[in-house]
């Protein structure tokens, strides 16, 4: 009965197709009009990913953390290692550019050599005075040198603008966080930049970039360039091999017109849906190229098989999507399961990518499944030279060595895939999970060498964050906390990943030395008595602490403050290792009683994220082999159908991971979701290769070898040709300056390699040793005796080999 009810329900569906043909057509126009003009308004996302579901206490803490103390990440960094800025000219030309830099709508302020504050302590206002060391322009090399000594001796700034032993020197812009996730900042970061770069085309003295909002810049930058320059190669090379396969202009011309039209939708749905382009929307396009150009090949060559049957134009095209639609369907299903799983991670910035790319797979399922028939029922019958590609002597020849393998040689098959297997286990064992913040980048790339620039001289520019709560009023600022935070600080210079502090206590310490007198063999804390009377020199009304040193660090009641550090690039695991480590130290400095210490900002909430996207990537990839199994039930009431095209389908999967595990690739948020996409995209080969198998089995009296040899001669050519499409297809991906899309381009071409190798072989061979099974259990039964049996079943592999052969 169900069976039936499929059957009616394609027979109408292709009636229905082509009935209406050309208002099916008038109709994709107009939404392809609209979605079109939707697709000009969609913007490009400027926000760090957010890899944390908002419910989430360390997202939580952050946000607190941000509201009270502001945002920890609007600061870019211009550097430079050169005694030549220290000569009068260049020092000029740089104190020039700063001001020009600082003039920038968007900049709020520009903290350098030339205009470093101070603490002066004023005995007649009693007061302490902030004012820059260089008050006024040396007019001499004398006067500069003097005044730099002076400069250098603040050890407040020691590891933050200078470094006094390689002799770097910094400059902090700081940024308007309000432009910092529109798309004005892309403008602001550019005049920043090449403003700056005039004084290095003058002087020669090389400028180095980095900072969180311009690795975020420069990020935007390149996902905009690769999106156009991604969707043209697709576009190339999937119309080249089109070319090559079919011969037809025509089979170009419309494939390529259909793809075109599902990216135009997809950028359409994006902006419908209030999303943004980010980096993973920004493979959607050639994604759903690849896979429109994978059904369109499914579709022309099921039409030319067909069609050389009968020459029978219509009753071709009926055919296409009576016998194949199903399966078509099915296989979308899959593939978009594979996205759609991404749903479940909580994370924004997948969910996203989930929601679109699922929707938009369907919609390429549709938009092929309609108007393949519609655009071919108006163009001629096919030539004889359009169906030539079905009689390919090295397609025939392929086909044929698998057929011959599968039949005679199956033995081999069973060794090859066990040593894949061992080698598969083997390789697994050398997984490791890391993951770094700028972990995508390549190391030959300008933005990564200037972050290990700043690595060296500063140790980094990720900000790491202690919040300090004494819940009571100047608690921050009390003898006990202060002695805390600068036993704390000594803890922290023991790690060479993190860069010197920014706290209350070095504040102290800076007033100290003023109150000196400048004296630097006083920069330390003060005592009680000092404490006080240093503290009396601070501003006291609300202006002057929003003027003061101490307002980015306390709270406006001085009961709770932050200790900054920079860390370096580094990965989750030294990450997860310093803050264990920290923890226990925490613990005995700071009384838990009185004081919560907790530590936040972007590079804890990066490692919390990555380990949080990692585990919820596990689940969604076992809820894409849970749901794709249920889709494949609908097409396989056999459990044992089901098992066989799982077993072909995570094979592949096990030696991805042992590839990644033999070269060192890690697992991380970039690399773990390619084995939801590859499993959803892969399995489609089985599909088609099952539904044509299941076909021939109730055309032929459930007999399983003709069935799969058969399915193997139809479906094989399918297999090779949709193979060199998307693995040609993916490959492009390699051509990305991001680590993570260039990982999604070669391991699954990788994966595709391996699933098509089980496809041909591995699952056909598992099919024909059911075979040999239940004919020996026939025979058995039927009172034979084995020598006959194995006479008569010779005879018939023999046989049924050497008419594949003929019909090949």
């Amino acid at each position: 009965m169900l069976h039936r009810c499929y059957v009616f329900m394609w027979e109408f569906l292709v009636k229905f197709i082509l009935r209406f043909r050309l208002t099916i057509l008038l109709t994709v126009f107009s939404v392809t009009v609209f979605m079109g003009w939707q697709a000009t308004k969609v913007e490009l996302s400027y926000e760090l990913a957010q890899m944390l579901p908002q419910t989430d206490s360390v997202y939580i803490r952050y946000q607190g953390f941000k509201e009270t103390f502001g945002e920890d990440g609007n600061i870019a960094f211009i550097g430079m290692q050169d005694d030549r800025i220290l000569e009068l000219d260049n020092f000029r030309k740089w104190d020039l550019i700063s001001t020009e830099i600082r003039a920038i709508e968007g900049v709020t302020e520009v903290l350098g050599l030339s205009n470093i504050p101070h603490i002066v302590r004023n005995d007649q206002t009693r007061k302490f005075d902030f004012e820059p060391v260089i008050k006024a322009m040396p007019s001499t090399q004398q006067e500069l040198d003097s005044v730099l000594s002076i400069l250098f001796d603040l050890r407040f700034y020691e590891g933050l603008l200078f470094n006094s032993e390689t002799g770097a020197v910094m400059t902090a812009v700081s940024l308007d966080r309000s432009l910092l996730n529109t798309k004005e900042r892309l403008s602001l970061i550019r005049e920043v930049y090449e403003t700056a770069l005039v004084f290095e085309n003058e002087t020669g003295i090389n400028l180095y970039f980095s900072g969180l909002p311009y690795i975020r810049t420069r990020t935007a930058e390149k996902v905009q360039s690769e999106l156009k320059l991604f969707v043209f190669l697709a576009l190339i090379i999937a119309a080249l091999i089109l070319l090559a396969f079919f011969r037809s202009f025509k089979a170009v011309f419309f494939s390529v017109l259909i793809v075109v039209i599902s990216v135009i939708w997809a950028l359409g749905l994006v902006q419908i849906l209030g999303y943004k382009i980010t980096i993973l929307t920004g493979i959607l396009p050639p994604l759903l190229i690849i896979i429109g150009v994978e059904n369109c090949i499914f579709l022309l060559n099921k039409y030319h098989h067909e069609f050389r049957s009968h020459a029978d134009k219509k009753k071709s095209l009926v055919r296409v999507v009576k016998r194949i639609g199903k399966a078509t369907m099915l296989t979308n299903a899959t593939t978009a399961v594979g996205f759609a799983t991404f749903i479940i991670t909580g994370n924004a910035i997948l969910v996203e990518f989930g929601i679109v790319a699922a929707l938009n797979i369907l919609f390429v399922f549709l938009l092929t499944l309609f108007l393949i028939p519609i655009f071919f029922s108006y163009l001629p019958a096919p030539q004889t030279r359009h169906i030539k590609h079905l009689n390919n002597k090295y397609i025939r020849r392929a086909i044929k060595r698998v057929i011959h393998t599968v039949v005679f040689k199956r033995q081999r098959v069973y060794i090859a895939f066990s040593i894949l297997l061992i080698t598969g286990i083997t390789g697994i064992l050398r997984l490791h999970t890391s993951g770094s913040v700028v972990d995508d980048i390549p190391h030959r790339d300008p933005l990564y060498r200037d972050l290990m620039f700043f690595e060296r001289n500063v140790n980094g520019i990720l900000p790491l964050e202690f919040l300090i709560e004494t819940n009571r009023p100047n608690g921050a600022t009390s003898p006990g906390t202060l002695r805390a935070i600068d036993e704390l600080q000594n803890v922290l210079a023991q790690y060479p990943e993190l860069s010197s502090p920014l706290s209350v206590a070095e504040v102290m310490k800076f007033a100290k030395q003023a109150f000196y007198r400048g004296n630097p063999e006083m920069y330390s804390l003060p005592n009680s008595m000092e404490r006080n009377f240093i503290l009396s020199y601070f501003p006291r009304s609300s202006e002057g602490m929003n003027q003061g040193i101490l307002n980015s660090l306390v709270d406006s009641n001085m009961q709770n403050t932050r200790l900054s550090v920079q860390m370096a690039n580094i990965g989750t695991n030294r990450i997860r290792e310093i803050k264990d480590e920290l923890q226990p130290a925490l613990d005995s400095i700071f009384n838990p009683e009185t004081t919560k210490v907790t530590m936040t900002g972007a590079s804890v909430l990066f490692l919390e994220g990555s380990g949080y996207l990692v585990k919820n990537l596990l689940t969604s990839l076992i809820f894409a082999i849970v749901i794709i199994s249920l889709l494949m039930a609908l097409l396989f009431n056999h459990w044992r159908m089901i098992l066989i095209s799982l077993l072909a389908n995570l094979f592949p999967q096990l030696l991805t991971a042992a590839l990644m595990g033999f070269t060192g690739v890690p697992i991380k948020p970039s690399t773990i979701l390619v084995f939801s996409i590859a499993l959803g995209i892969s399995v489609d080969n089985s599909i088609h290769f099952l539904a044509k198998f299941k076909q021939e089995m109730e055309l032929h009296n459930n007999n399983i070898k003709h069935s799969v040899l058969t399915a193997l001669r139809e479906s094989g050519i399918s297999m090779l040709y949709t193979f060199v499409v998307l693995f040609f297809g993916f490959s492009i991906f390699t051509a990305s300056s991001f680590g993570g899309t260039q990982a999604l381009g070669y391991l699954i071409a990788f994966t595709l390699l391996i699933a098509l190798m089980s496809n041909l072989f591995l699952m056909p061979s598992v099919l024909l040793s059911l075979h040999d099974r239940k004919v020996k259990r026939n025979i058995v039964a039927a009172g034979l005796s084995a020598d006959q049996s194995n006479g008569n079943e010779k005879s018939s592999v023999f046989e049924l080999a050497s008419e594949d052969e003929e019909k090949l």
